[in-house]
C-alpha cells in the first residue's frame, strides 16, 4: 500500500484579471500548503473508491469524483490497469476553498506514479493534473508557489515555512461556479514583487466580495479571525467560505482559535503549520 498525505491549500493573494475565451480566468496566486489535510491511501485491486473521515458523508453517493477521474486519466496517459484500491481519509470540509479534491487528485497520481515508478515531475503525470483542474498542477508540486495563467503555471517561492495558521469554516460550502461568476470582472491590477509575506500582505483575494455576497458570514469569520491575537494576515482563501489567520507564535494561534471555538462551536477550526 502507498500512503500519500494531501495536504490543504490556501491562496495567501488571488487576483482575478481577467475571463477567457474558454470559459476560465486569467488570474495570479500565491499557493501555500499547510502539514495538515486529508490523506490517500493506494493498493493494487479492483475495490474501487472507499471514503471514510468526518467529512466523507459529503462525498457520498458521488460515484464519480476527482479521485476516480485522476485514476482513470492515469490509467489512459500511462496505458495502465485502472483496478486499484483507493482509501480516501477525508478531514477537509467540501467545497471550502481550500483544495480539498484537488489535493486529493494530487495525492491520487503521485500515488499511482509511486506504485509504478514512475517519477512525479513526468510531463505525462502533470497533464493529467492539469487536465483535471486549476489547483491540481500546484498540489501536484506541493509547496509555496505563484501560479498564473488558470493557476497551473507554477513557480515555487520560499519564505513561509513553520508559520503558525488557524484555518476557520463557518460550515457552509460555496460554489466556485458561483463565486466566480459573480466577480465585477475589475482587473485591479498583478501581484507585486518582494518577499514572500509582502507579496501576500500587498495582495488580496478579488473573490472575496462576490463571495460575502453569497455567504455573508464570511464576513463574520474575517472578522473573528482579526479580533484575536493580533494576526499577522487575515483572508479568505480561494472562493471560500474558509478564512485563514497567520501568526507569529503557535501560542498567539492557540489563544485566537480557543476564542473562537467558545464563540462559535459550530464553526470548523484547524490549527496548522505551513509547509
Amino acid at each position: 500500500m502507498i500512503i500519500e498525505k494531501a495536504p490543504a491549500k490556501i491562496n495567501l493573494a488571488l487576483h482575478v484579471r481577467a475571463r477567457r475565451t474558454d470559459g476560465y480566468h486569467e488570474i495570479e496566486t500565491l499557493f501555500a500548503f499547510l502539514t495538515h489535510g486529508d490523506e490517500v491511501r493506494l493498493a493494487p485491486g479492483d475495490a474501487g473508491l472507499t471514503i471514510e473521515g468526518p467529512f466523507a458523508s459529503g462525498l457520498a453517493g458521488e460515484g464519480d469524483n476527482l479521485i476516480t477521474r485522476a485514476v482513470r486519466l492515469f490509467s489512459q496517459e500511462f496505458e495502465l490497469s485502472d483496478e486499484v484500491s483507493v482509501v480516501l481519509q477525508k478531514n477537509l470540509p467540501i467545497a471550502s476553498g481550500i483544495g480539498g479534491g484537488s489535493a486529493d487528485a494530487a495525492a491520487t497520481l503521485r500515488a499511482l506514479a509511486g506504485l509504478h515508478r514512475i517519477a512525479v515531475d513526468d510531463r505525462r503525470l502533470i497533464a493529467c493534473a492539469e487536465a483535471l483542474g486549476s489547483d491540481v498542477p500546484a498540489c501536484l508540486l506541493g509547496r509555496s508557489a505563484i501560479g498564473t495563467g488558470r493557476g497551473e503555471r507554477l513557480v515555487p517561492l520560499d519564505g513561509l515555512a513553520g508559520t503558525p495558521v488557524l484555518l476557520v469554516n463557518p460550515g457552509i460550502a460555496v460554489s466556485t461556479a458561483t463565486v466566480f461568476g459573480a466577480w465585477d470582472k475589475v482587473d485591479r491590477g498583478p501581484i507585486g514583487d518582494g518577499a514572500l509575506l509582502d507579496r501576500a500582505r500587498n495582495g488580496r483575494n478579488d473573490l472575496e466580495a462576490p463571495a460575502r455576497a453569497v455567504a455573508p458570514v464570511i464576513g463574520d469569520v474575517l472578522d473573528r479571525l482579526a479580533l484575536h491575537a493580533d494576526p499577522v494576515l487575515v483572508r479568505m482563501s480561494g472562493s471560500g467560505a474558509t478564512c485563514f489567520a497567520l501568526y507569529e507564535t503557535e501560542l498567539e494561534r492557540s489563544h485566537a482559535a480557543t476564542a473562537i471555538r467558545a464563540g462559535h462551536p459550530g464553526w470548523w477550526c484547524l490549527e496548522s503549520t505551513l509547509a
